[in-house]
């Protein structure tokens, strides 16, 4: 009998997910809050293994398709002077700006887009209750009738609803690395060319990159602060607290902020990660961001995903039962998950100089950072964490082959 998956999530976990189970014979529903995808978005990075995981996908030339194209970045001063710049082939195409950098608006297009008429797509609803039994599982919807499932996946990011309603609340698992950071898109008015301005006062800092092929703008800024400092779904409340963080800044920060009310995809957020002893419980289990988030800060929440969801769908596909599929999964991704919640931690570490001095330092240090003795121990280990994992063949299933 085909068993019948529930995934809560239709950003990028989700959508990959189901990508993999219907071509391994589940049937698969996606639930997802918003009405709608949501567009635009942070520019978001596949790095390392992930490339070779959408090229298994087949949308390889579809994703590139949709790329920012960013071919670098300049660090300026608050007179927008050049100080250092690091162009996107610097590290093989996985350094600072990553070969394949995607708005992750763009990207949740793309993989709703090649899943959608194989898949069933339910926007403008969510889980409410889960029942757990031996034989299965009924879930509970903001509206519709209570349905059975085989199998429920949380793959509803950092502030999950699945991992509250099984595992309890988010502050047990969450772990802030001292920022809070908003995206949201503006007129690209310093008429930038696949390019990105990053500016740093000591502990903030704003970034504004073109989009769209140069017809828009992504804005970024970044203030000292914690998931206890707002609610996240105060979006009046999170803009106050960016514009107390950012007062008397320099350089565009003044007009970036004039820019926060008319953004239509305004979207703030602690730079946090997610740590668990556990993803799953019964048959629940938690996929990308709602079980090992890695921050913003790792650049590498997006081929988490990914590759969470290529292994998850495989072990599924491969075992007889969800259980040894579970620990099946978390045994193949927990290292992986691990070295790159590390290298997000080591980030935050120098994120935001705390003094004009530090700031200096870091744009010497980027300058210089082709020509350190220590740039190939550098870049070598930032490697091992894009490519910390070895992805089984599941193309050998016999579901795969049919």
């Amino acid at each position: 009998m085909t068993k019948r998956v529930l995934i809560v999530g239709a950003s990028i976990a989700g959508p990959a997910l189901a990508h993999w189970l219907h071509r391994y014979g589940f049937s698969v529903t996606v639930v997802e809050r918003a009405p709608q995808l949501r567009p635009g978005g942070q520019a978001v990075d596949v790095r390392g293994v992930g490339k070779e995981v959408v090229r298994r996908m087949g949308l390889d030339e579809r994703i590139r398709a949709a790329c920012t194209e960013t071919n670098g970045v300049s660090y300026v001063d608050e007179r927008n002077r050049e100080r250092a710049r690091m162009r996107s082939d610097a590290f093989g195409g996985d350094g600072m700006v990553a070969e394949i950098e995607i708005l992750r608006g763009d990207l949740a297009d793309v993989l709703h887009e090649a899943t959608r008429h194989d898949v069933e797509y339910r926007f403008g609803r969510t889980i409410t209750g889960i029942e757990q039994t031996r034989d299965g599982m009924t879930a509970s919807f903001t509206s519709g009738p209570p349905e059975s499932f085989d199998v429920v996946v949380g793959a509803d990011g950092l502030h999950s609803g699945v991992r509250s309603l099984v595992f309890g609340p988010e502050s047990r698992y969450l772990r802030d690395l001292g920022f809070l950071m908003a995206f949201f898109t503006v007129p690209n008015r310093l008429g930038l060319d696949h390019w990105m301005l990053s500016y740093a006062e000591p502990k903030r800092g704003a970034m504004i990159r073109s989009i769209r092929d140069n017809r828009e703008a992504m804005a970024l800024l970044c203030v000292p602060g914690s998931s206890a400092d707002h609610d996240h779904r105060d979006p009046a409340g999170q803009k106050a607290l960016l514009r107390e963080g950012m007062r008397h800044a320099k350089w565009e920060v003044p007009w970036l902020l004039e820019q926060m009310d008319g953004a239509p995809d305004f979207h703030c957020d602690s730079c946090s990660q997610v740590c668990m002893p556990s993803w799953s419980a019964g048959r629940v289990v938690l996929l990308g961001d709602a079980a090992y988030c890695s921050s913003p800060l790792s650049g590498q929440g997006t081929t988490l995903a990914l590759v969470g969801a290529y292994v998850l769908a495989g072990e599924l596909a491969a075992a007889d039962d969800h259980a040894t599929a579970f620990a099946a999964y978390e045994a193949k991704m927990r290292d992986f998950v691990a070295m790159n919640q590390q290298l997000g931690a080591d980030n935050a570490k120098h994120a935001a100089a705390s003094s004009r001095f530090g700031i200096w330092v870091q744009h010497q240090m980027i300058r210089l950072l082709p020509h350190l003795p220590g740039q190939a121990l550098m870049q070598r280990k930032m490697l091992r964490a894009f490519n910390g994992i070895e992805l089984p063949d599941y193309d050998l299933l016999p579901a795969a082959r049919g």
